[in-house]
């Protein structure tokens, strides 16, 4: 099959907590002109899947070409029911509920699902003051996370952490959080829309939900949540490429792994990879390179760079987010390691309960 970019249908949600930030800030174009919490800009969730709108593959499912083609969509050896990773824009121009997604283990036992939904968050804007809740304070007990959530008194039992644009945070399954207001997040997860919130009302249109329903629901995120993660937000690690070219590594571990690459003028940004790519730009349209395929990318728009395509190079000025699966050794600490990081600061970009990579 000759690969080449695609692009993806994206789906939007008018949830509670959104506003109008990912056209106004981002400049997203073709998404509906409604209170948005969310675009999905490259998914394979049940429900939510996306399909191809581009060229001789424009129709086929996400689902469709992963089941059909691992090797060439999304790497040399890889093999599973649906794309692995889940990329979003999410405007918490309110308050998201305060939720956990479950880890592997509890969504297994607990949900009958294959696996959970760890997730990272980068912040693309926040306004001065922003904070967002993620981890249970040390001490705090399950009865006492149980008592504190049904109060509502959040701030009791877990941790408020300062929001700054650019810095970016991996949130294990398991770990209650929330952020917002005034927040714009991209964030990238394992495939999955697994999760349990401690509210009264539902986040699609703000309706009340039974007391006795919220009480159920908090008794299951206490039993999945984790009371060890207290993850915390970070720069990401640096790393010099070329004349006016950075790569900064935000986040890594055995789900996901995020990059956010500029460029200027002076040399244009050449990566080469082995696995699928979800390029997200976050920055001024870029003319993009892959194959035989040029492609035009505009703001907040995303293309799906197949494994089989092997490199991509961009036009700057450029600031683009590459999500992807990672081999850890290959595609992270390698690279890091040349540039002089060492590893246990590798590792602490999946957070303290990740692997180190290798």
């Amino acid at each position: 099959m000759d690969w080449y970019p695609l692009r993806l249908t994206t789906p939007a949600r008018p949830l509670v907590f959104g506003g109008h930030q990912i056209a106004r800030r981002l400049g997203k174009t073709g998404i509906p002109d409604w209170g948005l919490g969310e675009t999905w800009e490259c998914s394979d969730v049940d429900g939510n899947g996306a399909e191809v709108t581009n060229g001789p593959l424009a129709g086929r499912s996400l689902r469709d070409l992963t089941q059909a083609h691992p090797d060439e969509l999304v790497g040399v050896g890889w093999r599973g029911e649906r794309f692995p990773v889940l990329t979003k824009f999410i405007d918490a121009s309110g308050a998201l509920p305060v939720h956990l997604h479950a880890d592997d283990d509890a969504a297994q036992r607990l949900e009958g699902q294959p696996h959970g939904k760890t997730e990272a968050w980068h912040v693309l804007d926040a306004a001065p003051g922003a904070t967002a809740l993620c981890g249970v304070k040390a001490g705090v007990t399950a009865e006492e996370l149980h008592d504190a959530l049904v109060a509502q008194d959040f701030d009791r039992v877990l941790r408020r952490l300062p929001v700054r644009a650019g810095e970016t945070v991996y949130v294990p399954g398991g770990t209650p959080h929330s952020f917002g207001p005034d927040t714009l997040i991209y964030e990238i997860e394992q495939t999955s829309d697994i999760q349990q919130h401690a509210m009264h009302w539902q986040m699609q249109d703000g309706s009340p939900i039974p007391e006795d329903q919220v009480r159920a629901n908090i008794d299951t995120l206490v039993q999945e949540a984790r009371l060890d993660t207290r993850p915390d937000f970070g720069p990401g690690l640096h790393v010099g490429v070329d004349d006016g070219v950075e790569r900064v590594f935000l986040c890594a571990g055995p789900y996901f792994a995020l990059e956010r690459w500029r460029a200027g003028t002076a040399a244009p940004l050449r990566h080469t990879f082995a696995t699928a790519q979800i390029l997200t730009n976050v920055g001024a349209p870029v003319l993009v390179r892959a194959g035989d395929r040029e492609e035009r990318l505009e703001a907040a728009q995303t293309l799906l760079l197949p494994a089989a395509l092997g490199a991509v190079e961009i036009t700057g000025p450029a600031d683009v987010l590459l999500g992807y699966l990672p081999d850890l050794r290959r595609d992270v600490l390698t690279p890091l390691t040349r540039a002089g990081y060492p590893p246990e600061l590798v590792a602490g970009l999946g957070g303290p309960t990740a692997p180190p990579p290798g």
